[in-house]
């Protein structure tokens, strides 16, 4: 036995309303079309209970069954198969697995976010950034603060050193945004080398010098627009973040002029040599043309039209004026409508979570991949 995937072409029906549908959900990935061919029909029913157990819709044919499965429950499918003692059946799924794997190549690291996102904590060392500019610039607090975020299961930790809010801030110099971010870098590197280090900057400069230091990625709020920045992240093996920046512009279709965006900016950093799986993307959230506006809800629902790209998308809303905008919520109190906000945007296929509450993220991560792997079989010896 072995079961394929169903090519969008292959789907029957062209031109109807489900055919459509269908298709838009697995180019997206969210969804795989899948036909289980089966050798002879003492199978059938052994098939038809596995496929019972995992919810899914079926269509029955001679010797197989068509069936469409999300894709967290591939790893599940895979989990069950040794019942069957068919090694092409196992392979098959295996290599479906690997066909569908989101990789994210950053540095020393290298993420598997096909199903569940990674925990990424923001440290500020910096006097005015928005949430917890000034907690920790003293050296003590910081390192504290690094340690509280591994503790709670932070993968990643990226340095700031020029706050990027869009009200008010200042700007200070490459050599002062180096000076702050040098300290925290060295230390990551010489306490927690299991945890990649990302710096957050637009500057060229400031790039330079934290490649020099051994980071792992790169967030540029404007979106590596910069041929420099672009050259610079294409002769170094690190990850990076481009953020689709609309503050400067207004638009009349939201979705389309983001696609435009990040296909653009995707070419742009193939042409300057950047490998394909070192590249993340961020819909700039709170950097729309209207500061915490109804963009930023436009933008929330609608990330999984971003998936096709196939690239991980950034989650970056923590404690943003989302909140402040719809029940006038103070900073310190912004926690719940974060979670609830990044939760809707995780399950819509965003797989890298940029907060300030490491802690609580890392329980929402391990909720989510448990529910999402929660087919109950009392016996899973089906045959």
């Amino acid at each position: 036995m072995k079961i394929i995937e169903i090519q969008p072409a292959d789907l029957g029906a062209n031109g109807s309303l489900a055919a459509a549908f269908l298709t838009k959900k697995i180019e997206s990935g969210q969804l795989m079309a899948l036909c289980w061919q089966i050798d002879d029909s003492s199978q059938l029913a052994a098939v038809k209970k596995t496929l019972d157990r995992l919810d899914v819709p079926t269509v029955a044919g001679r010797l197989q069954y068509q069936f469409c499965l999300p894709l967290p429950a591939l790893n599940v499918l895979l989990q069950w198969l040794p019942v069957f003692d068919d090694r092409e059946l196992t392979e098959s799924v295996a290599q479906l697995v690997n066909d569908h794997q989101i990789i994210w190549q950053a540095g020393r690291f290298r993420f598997d976010l096909t199903t569940n996102p990674i925990v990424y904590g923001i440290l500020n060392v910096t006097p005015d950034s928005f949430y917890d500019g000034g907690r920790f610039i003293e050296a003590t607090a910081m390192r504290k603060h690094i340690a509280a975020m591994v503790q709670a299961g932070a993968q990643v930790i990226e340095v700031g050193g020029q706050s990027t809010r869009r009200d008010r801030f200042s700007e200070v110099s490459s050599e002062e945004e180096i000076r702050r971010i040098t300290p925290a870098i060295k230390y990551l590197h010489e306490r927690y080398p299991a945890v990649a280090i990302a710096v957050d900057t637009y500057k060229a400069p400031v790039l330079k010098a934290a490649l020099r230091l051994g980071i792992d990625i790169a967030n540029d709020v404007h979106g590596f627009a910069d041929e420099e920045m672009r050259h610079l992240i294409a002769n170094s093996s690190v990850g990076l973040v481009t953020m689709y920046m609309a503050a400067n512009h207004d638009y009349d279709n939201l979705t389309v002029d983001m696609r435009q965006f990040f296909t653009k900016r995707l070419a742009d950093l193939r042409a300057s040599g950047v490998a394909w799986e070192r590249i993340a993307l961020d819909e700039g959230i709170g950097y729309a043309a209207h500061l915490d506006g109804y963009q930023d809800f436009a933008m929330m629902r609608s990330l999984d039209q971003l998936l096709d790209f196939r690239r991980p998308l950034m989650v970056a809303i923590s404690r943003k004026g989302f909140a402040k905008r719809l029940f006038n919520l103070a900073k310190k109190d912004r926690l719940p409508a974060t979670l609830v906000a990044e939760t809707y945007m995780a399950l819509h296929g965003g797989r890298i979570l940029r907060v300030h509450d490491v802690a609580v993220t890392t329980q929402l991560v391990q909720l989510l991949d448990q529910i999402q792997r929660g087919y109950w079989a009392r016996s899973k010896n089906f045959k």
